[in-house]
């Protein structure tokens, strides 16, 4: 049985709030955050005369989105291992290094995806 809550429409409009304050919470607490989302305006911006087809266009604009969404999940991991203390333990330490990692892969693929777009 699930927990009792909000249904329907009342259901999105919190979490459309809940969505709101993880962004403000993300934007003043993640330089990373921050430098991304810029990263993605720019480069959304610039897919527009870079572009030769709705596909590219797609490409260049959803990379760089999906890197700055890796990097929101990653900055989440990193807030509940904080949360649990300042002491060393192995698994918080894999758990921050694999966000990471995941934002390293989606930065590389991003670079990719535009260096191949680009050169083509």
């Amino acid at each position: 049985m699930g927990k009792p809550g909000a249904t329907g429409l009342t259901r999105i409009i919190h979490a459309a709030r809940y969505s709101m304050q993880g962004f403000k919470a993300g934007y003043k607490h993640e330089a990373a955050i921050r430098q991304e989302l810029l990263l993605g305006i720019v480069l959304t911006i610039l897919a527009f005369p870079v572009s030769d087809s709705v596909v590219e266009l797609i490409l260049l604009i959803v990379m760089p989105w999906l890197t700055f969404t890796v990097e929101i999940l990653n900055s989440a991991i990193e807030a509940v291992v904080d949360r649990f203390g300042d002491e060393y333990h192995e698994l918080s330490g894999r758990a921050k290094d694999l966000g990471s990692a995941a934002v390293f892969v989606m930065l590389c693929l991003t670079g990719f995806t535009w260096l191949a777009i680009l050169v083509a």
